[in-house]
């Protein structure tokens, strides 16, 4: 199954850019860089040359996708182990 905006929470997340939109925690507002690993909680988020981990159930994303298209969507939707929320119809 392609990757699309539609179906970007059935996906592999690692690889993919990423923006924190909006925070609880207003450190993490405007922190951007490539997902480099991905807990059921936390997004590891390589920001220059440190790896930042992010809470997904704080944050409000925005996704960039290999053809360049952009994908907002609120964490608490990726709370989830990835290989089980890969696996979700």
């Amino acid at each position: 199954m392609p990757l699309r905006p539609s179906n970007l929470p059935r996906h592999e997340l690692i690889g993919l850019e990423v923006e924190v939109l909006d925070s609880r925690d207003p450190g993490l507002r405007g922190l951007r860089g490539r997902v480099v690993d991905e807990t059921k909680n936390m997004l590891k988020i390589r920001a220059g040359a440190k790896v930042k981990s992010i809470p997904k159930s704080i944050v409000y994303l925005k996704f960039v996708l290999p053809g360049g298209e952009e994908v907002r969507i609120e964490g608490k939707r990726l709370v989830a182990r990835p290989e089980d929320r890969v696996r979700k119809a």
